[in-house]
């Protein structure tokens, strides 16, 4: 009989320690570089994980250069101009549905349940229907310095 409880217990530990995702409390910072639109640009995700190694914010945003001043496109924010443009989304503006993308990460813990199709979008992010494979990458390159 105790042996089937040790058994069980240590079954236990091991099945609910590979629930957990195993982050590191920090800050960290990933990029990607993508081509799109005629310029090039960086995505960059920035990625908050707490004491408990639970990721509790994550900033995501990409160079864009407008007029010939170099900024980022949550900073232009409804400037972009994506809504509602004949050849834009009517699902929001980029900031928008980033924003969406964000709470995603954080409400899943992490990019793995995200898939991307062949032009870099997901269908698992409600609001989101932008070309996020930069920012995907950015994630990811932040989430694997907070691996244990």
């Amino acid at each position: 009989m105790k042996k089937k409880i040790i058994v069980l217990s240590m079954v236990s530990l091991l099945v609910l320690g590979g629930c957990a995702k195993g982050y590191k409390e920090g800050i960290y910072t990933g990029t990607a570089t993508d081509s799109y639109g005629g310029q090039d640009n960086t995505a960059t995700a920035t990625v908050t994980v707490d004491s408990n190694g639970k990721i509790t914010s994550v900033e995501l945003d990409t160079t864009y250069t407008k007029d010939g001043v170099k900024t980022t496109k949550k900073a232009l924010g409804s400037e972009y101009g994506m809504y509602n443009n004949p050849y834009g989304s009517t699902i929001g503006e980029w900031d928008t549905q980033v924003k969406a993308l964000e709470d995603y990460i954080v409400k899943n813990q992490g990019i793995d349940s995200l898939k991307l199709d062949e032009d870099g979008k997901t269908d698992a992010v409600s609001g989101c229907t932008i070309k996020i494979d930069a920012l995907y990458e950015a994630a990811s390159n932040a989430l694997k310095q907070a691996k244990k």
